[in-house]
């Protein structure tokens, strides 16, 4: 057995609320040392040291179109920011007093895209960020009195990580809002008692959901362990609420499991393999049955059905890494050589070079959040979507030296000629499809235009009235001679979110999802993939899994979880209200279904036949589903922009040869369009 043995009590304390300062505080402004990032796990400990030089610049005042500028309230264990010390706030039932403070700016971290740039900064305590300058800084309007202020500009204010509009705030004194607070609905209320329920502690600190809490299911399985991809939308709930310590925990305990030796009839996986999930077990200590002690015992895919390592655990935690940076501002985490390590390792284990002529990486079935046999095996775009995000991840948070040089080049190279091929091959709208229905086969040449022996009689007959004349998506698999047409929800949602797809491929998207929404989203959001495989092709496909049937589980179910997604890539987009839209959907019926894992039918109408009911991660995409409609300048820290360097970079080299120029004008062409 793989274990952890607990040999201490965590040192990491519970959070805590630091009282900001006022108006005219002598530490209004001043910019906290490198140090400040080592506060979030004991707030006790906060200090503002005398001798540390204050900075102060005006703010561009003119150019952002009001006139000041306040950062978040900060809550422990969220690490302070550069804004840290600008507003205060005293509560008293649901009515909360903010002084708001001038803002001033300090010494933030840089923004780059450039691999030059990065890679020749011998400065490496700068960790960058992917979008440049233009990425949109966590700030809020203040509300002022001042007649030069327009009157039509409605006024945010934050409190506690809450937007409060205009209507719910009143100026009482100069510089001071009487401020009344949202109350949440009582699905809210439950979900959260439910969501801290399903906390697991190793050691008396937490480190995790369980994947469902059902007190009536007496036959757990494996629901009762910590998943790292179930996690995923638990801990964004938590990180929203200002509660980062069970975040932080859980990502430095996978990281010790990762080192752990995995083996399955004598054969050992790559060294970078993160766990699919792990359990807290209670064991005698050494023998002796009066003492116990606590260890954690993963789960590589040993134990897992169909015995399947866990693909997506290892992207999912490198995501989650940079979440957990981004929303806290505790990059120390990242920075740790520990945790550099474990990048590179997951990293050296996608990059490994192999007989594989694509980009793409090439997996087995079940492989990812699809864990059985659906046929989604060689190179699904839920995979591909992940990865792409794991490498602009990396390359934001890995360290720049002489010794990260090559592992970098190799990112950009693997994002460039990704990002191609997604976009190039992988696009189906009704123009695509009918250049398909015309291929000629058999081509042999290095222009052939039908480059992976697409025959046209694959095309499915439900596709041709299906695809609507103004969207599109992203095909489920490319394989030679095997286009999969089937729409798969999180692959498209996540290439949306890390602008795999282009602006205008990301648009499509959206649009087919709204335009087939009776389809995708029915009675509940969301339809894991469309559409279901039926008759003989569930069959064979599936080898008859009678968990898979049509329309239920993986087999066209539909997953509330994909919620928080959804809105995700709906607010990138400038489309919240379909996202809005499809959580008053959701709201209305999973609390009082007791949260399902999954429902069944092609509308999406009943619970599903075997679905665990109060599944966390259908109660976390929820609330993070809510909180980011709530906030969504929270939402651009966690995707991506558009990064148009990766258009220039080209390594194929074919331009020297005889052979034809790689075409990286196509992909630009339909950026710019």
């Amino acid at each position: 057995m793989n274990t952890i043995h607990c040999l201490a009590n965590s040192t990491m304390k519970s959070s805590s609320r630091v009282l900001l300062f006022r108006r005219n505080s002598p530490f209004s402004g001043c910019s906290l040392p490198k140090s400040y990032h080592f506060l979030a796990s004991n707030p006790s400990n906060f200090r503002i040291s005398s001798d540390h030089t204050c900075k102060f610049s005006s703010c561009p005042l003119r150019n952002l179109g009001f006139r000041r500028l306040i950062d978040h309230v900060q809550k422990f264990p969220r690490v302070p920011g550069p804004g840290f010390g600008q507003s205060r706030v005293f509560s008293s039932g649901s009515i909360r007093r903010l002084y708001v403070i001038s803002s001033v700016s300090s010494d933030v971290r840089s923004f780059s895209t450039s691999v030059e740039t990065r890679v020749n900064d011998k400065n490496f305590e700068r960790i960058y960020v992917q979008g440049g300058i233009h990425v949109k800084p966590r700030v809020l309007e203040r509300i002022d009195t001042d007649e030069t202020v327009a009157n039509n500009e409605e006024s945010r204010i934050e409190v506690d990580g809450k937007n409060i509009k205009g209507e719910n705030a009143k100026v009482v004194n100069e510089g001071e809002v009487l401020i009344t607070e949202r109350e949440e609905s009582e699905a809210e209320k439950e979900a959260w008692k439910l969501l801290r329920d399903s906390v697991v502690t190793y050691c008396g600190s937490p480190v995790g959901t369980m994947a469902a809490n059902d007190p009536g299911d007496k036959t757990p399985l494996n629901y009762d362990q910590v998943f790292i991809r179930d996690f995923v939308p638990s801990a964004l709930a938590f990180l929203l609420k200002g509660e980062g310590e069970i975040v932080r925990n859980f990502l430095l305990h996978t990281l010790q499991l990762q080192s752990w030796e995995k083996t399955v009839d004598c054969y050992s996986p790559g060294q970078g393999l993160m766990p699919a999930s792990f359990k807290v077990r209670t064991v005698p200590l050494d023998g002796n049955n009066e003492a116990h002690e606590e260890v954690l015992d993963p789960d590589f895919g040993e134990s897992a059905i169909g015995r399947v390592a866990p693909v997506d655990s290892g992207l999912w935690w490198i995501i989650l890494l940079r979440a957990y940076g981004k929303i806290t501002g505790d990059y120390t985490l990242q920075e740790r050589v520990d945790v550099q390590t474990g990048i590179k390792l997951i990293l050296n284990l996608c990059l490994t070079d192999g007989f594989d002529m694509f980009p793409s990486l090439l997996v087995t079935d079940g492989s990812c959040m699809i864990d059985r046999r659906m046929g989604i095996h060689g190179h699904p775009l839920e995979i591909q979507a992940l990865f792409y995000s794991a490498l602009r991840c990396s390359r934001e948070m890995i360290i720049q030296n002489d010794a990260s040089m090559n592992l970098v080049r190799a990112i950009n190279n693997r994002l460039s000629a990704l990002s191609f091929h997604i976009r190039e091959y992988y696009w189906v709208d009704m123009y695509k499809i009918n250049e398909i229905y015309r291929y000629k086969t058999e081509e042999y040449s290095t222009d052939a235009t039908n480059k992976f022996n697409i025959y046209p009689d694959q095309i499915p007959s439900w596709l041709m009235d299906w695809v609507p004349e103004e969207g599109g998506y992203l095909i489920g698999n490319l394989q030679p001679a095997h286009m999969d047409f089937r729409f798969f929800t999180l692959g498209n949602l996540w290439s949306i979110i890390s602008s795999l797809g282009t602006p205008k491929q990301n648009q499509g998207i959206l649009n087919t999802i709204e335009a087939k929404w009776d389809d995708l989203v029915g009675h509940m959001p969301l339809k894991i993939c469309y559409p279901a495989l039926e008759y003989e092709e569930w069959r064979i496909i599936t080898g008859s899994d009678p968990k898979n049937t049509p329309w239920s589980y993986h087999n066209g179910g539909s997953w509330p979880t994909l919620l928080w997604q959804f809105t995700l890539a709906c607010i990138k987009m400038g489309r919240p209200e379909l996202a809005r839209k499809a959580v008053a959907d959701a709201e209305k019926r999973l609390p009082v279904d007791r949260w399902p894992e999954y429902y069944d039918t092609r509308n999406g109408r009943f619970i599903g036949k075997q679905s665990r009911l109060f599944q966390t991660w259908t109660i976390a995409g929820y609330l993070t589903s809510k909180m980011l409609l709530e906030n969504p300048e929270l939402a651009t820290l966690l995707f991506w922009e558009e990064d148009y360097e990766l258009l220039e970079i080209c390594v194929c080299g074919l331009s020297n040869s005889g052979r034809k120029k790689c075409s990286r004008l196509a992909a630009r062409s339909q950026i710019l369009v």
